[in-house]
């Protein structure tokens, strides 16, 4: 019943924002639609989650942004903790900017549908840059197969194989590409002593809770599930859209996984690990893969190398029976929307557009990830830049890397000047773009997901913890799923076919 009140109350909010909305807005008169004269400095306000400190206003970079694309703007940082209840106040309250940094949620979802926003992705021909990215980014934000968003731009196809090539080589192993492999690479890890310190404290894999995230496509089971045939998430079959856990490929890598746990194959401890103890084994030089990103394989060495300075580190890309397939991220960190309220007119839509726009250009998108030259970074000989003080850059420039539209690889802006291990890793980040494989629900939408979906997937978070910890047999998982399905499953699964469907059209 809670989750009915908290939905409840979202709507409440929106429909006072729509109220609100429909008088003009608390600082909008009619004659001042907000739109400055065309050749005159635009006014921003960007409201955004805080990235660790936040910056003073006026800064060397806030200037030099402001300078470049003809604006005067007003940074709202607000603490990540408290964005999601603000963002409510906020509108509902009709005191919104210009330019909002949301997420995808179900109060987001609200909003949109309710009217508030801006659509614009019938104008996103007329810029240049944001024209030219990659659909994928603005396809995973849509509502109701519309844009109104645009998005903080992250990787989409981010998984790779980081691992210590030292051992694999002393061990005689290859990287594992069918589940036998994996589990006689698990095998041979933990009775082999690499480490060779007389325990058997040494893992393919050392897991923590967040193996079997329903939400993320970064989760481990997702992954190694994706590379064996199986959807991401969610997938089509028959017609139909279902979950992950559904199809036999998934069952396929729980089965492994129950076989590695009764065989202490795998840390008896994985179900309460936090991500950071997870990292910690790595960094001790204990374990023999890390869950991470591609393009973390060179920070990866950096922090086991540590404690153990002869390691060698290593990527590649997931590969299973059928070839490379790694599951599609979202491909964003929340995205920008444009309150009708506050954005008055069309002309000023575009003059927004336009600035985010510029944002993508050589000199923004130096600015945004590599930061002042001569201040932050340097020119090396063969144009790329070299950064010079990282403790200055995750102060002064960090913030609005991590706040505004930008590439941290592969966008208009210097090349980072990077080692062998990060060049290779950011390469299989876009090699895997050709591999990735969609969630094909991530914008559909499923009344009965949004009023229940956190309660289904603890059902099932639950029941395969249990069925890999042997305190469910197959009949058990088998009865778990059905309960799934009955406590709402079969509708989330029915409304997504619906939405799919309708999408196609």
């Amino acid at each position: 019943m809670k989750k009915k009140h908290v939905i409840s109350a979202l709507c409440v909010l929106v429909a006072a924002a729509s109220i609100l909305a429909a008088c003009g807005g608390k600082n909008g008169q009619e004659g001042q639609d907000g739109a400055q004269a065309e050749n005159g400095p635009l006014e921003v306000t960007i409201a955004t989650p805080q990235v660790g400190e936040a910056p003073g206003k006026d800064t060397e970079v806030e200037q030099a942004i402001e300078k470049y694309t003809n604006t005067e703007i007003d940074f709202q940082w607000i603490p990540a903790a408290a964005f999601e209840d603000k963002k409510n106040i906020m509108i509902a309250s009709d005191e919104m900017p210009k330019a909002f940094k949301i997420t995808y949620n179900a109060s987001t979802l609200n909003a949109i549908q309710s009217g508030l926003f801006w659509e614009i992705g019938p104008y996103l021909q007329d810029y240049k840059n944001l024209a030219e990215i990659n659909p994928m980014h603005y396809d995973n934000i849509k509502v109701d197969g519309k844009l109104y968003g645009l998005p903080l731009y992250r990787d989409i196809g981010r998984a790779g194989i980081v691992y210590r090539k030292d051992w694999f080589d002393e061990l005689g192993l290859k990287i594992p590409v069918t589940l036998d492999d994996w589990y006689q690479a698990a095998k041979t890890v933990a009775e082999k002593d690499p480490d060779k310190n007389g325990q058997r404290d040494s893992y393919l894999l050392f897991l923590d809770k967040s193996y079997n995230d329903p939400a993320a496509s970064s989760a481990f089971l997702t992954r190694l599930a994706v590379s064996q045939g199986a959807p991401n998430k969610w997938g089509v079959v028959d017609g139909k859209v279902i979950p992950e856990f559904m199809t036999k490929p998934y069952m396929d890598v729980m089965k492994l996984f129950r076989r590695l746990y009764e065989e202490k194959l795998i840390n008896q401890d994985f179900s309460v690990v936090q991500t950071a103890d997870a990292d910690n084994k790595w960094n001790a030089g204990q374990a023999a893969i890390r869950n991470t990103v591609a393009s973390a394989a060179a920070t990866s060495y950096n922090n086991v190398s540590k404690a153990v300075p002869h390691a060698v580190v290593d990527v590649v890309q997931f590969e299973g029976p059928s070839g490379h397939r790694v599951p599609a991220e979202p491909g964003n960190n929340g995205f920008f929307v444009f309150p009708k309220s506050f954005v008055k007119s069309e002309a000023e839509l575009k003059r927004l557009l336009g600035f985010f726009d510029k944002l993508l250009e050589p000199e923004m998108s130096t600015l945004l990830s590599r930061g002042i030259e001569g201040k932050h970074f340097k020119k090396t000989e063969d144009g790329k830049a070299e950064i010079t003080d990282l403790t200055l850059f995750n102060l002064e420039v960090k913030p609005y890397r991590d706040s505004l539209p930008s590439f941290e690889v592969g966008g208009q802006g210097l090349p980072l000047k990077m080692n062998e291990l990060q060049a290779k890793g950011w390469d299989i980040v876009a090699a895997n773009l050709e591999n990735v494989v969609p969630n094909v629900a991530l914008t559909l939408l499923s009344p009965t997901y949004t009023e229940r979906g956190s309660e289904l997937d603890t059902m099932i978070r639950d029941a395969q913890t249990k069925f890999i910890m042997g305190k469910l047999d197959e009949a058990g998982w088998e009865a778990e799923v059905a309960n799934w399905r009955k406590a709402g499953g079969d509708k989330v699964m029915e409304e997504f076919t619906a939405a799919y469907n309708e999408q196609k059209k």
